[in-house]
């Protein structure tokens, strides 16, 4: 039980560091900062993932025989099915997830784009993965306001 308190609190530590660093998307005084129908989804399916998967993890906690990091890891490869499903997940949460926020994140001037790997340590690659999409989509909408603010004013004698 105190791993599970202990990924709790690193979640949403990591969350609020990586949402902290990237403040200016959330603060108000940019006229696209409203969420958006798509900023929604990603987020709802954000919340969704994470509260999902801690349901499971406190259900193996509690009623698993001899619940360890080795034993979480062995059952994830316990019938074909789970086999594949599990490496599936491993190589897109642990390979190219980091890969694909790093770069995308950089060219698109998202803040520390590596917190939300660090993130889906604690919380779920769901989470990570939507709260990094609804991130990219504020970042989008602010970068266009910015720009269209640059041509106003260059427009203006």
């Amino acid at each position: 039980m105190i791993s599970l308190l202990i990924h709790a609190i690193l979640g949403v530590l990591t969350t609020t560091w990586v949402l902290r660093k990237n403040r200016h998307l959330f603060a108000r005084g940019w006229s696209s900062g409203r969420p958006t129908p798509v900023e929604w989804a990603f987020w709802s399916v954000a919340i969704a993932s994470v509260i999902l998967g801690w349901y499971f993890n406190v259900r193996y906690q509690y009623w698993s025989h001899a619940p360890s990091w080795p034993d979480y890891i062995s059952k994830l490869f316990t019938n074909w099915a789970a086999d594949s499903a599990s490496q599936d997940y491993i190589f897109a949460n642990v390979v190219l997830f980091p890969l694909w926020i790093i770069m995308d994140g950089r060219r698109r001037g998202i803040r520390v784009p590596w917190g939300f790997f660090v993130m889906s340590l604690f919380t779920s690659f769901g989470f990570a993965m939507g709260s990094y999409l609804a991130v990219v989509e504020r970042q989008v909408r602010y970068t266009r306001d910015q720009d269209a603010a640059v041509r106003y004013e260059q427009a203006t004698p």
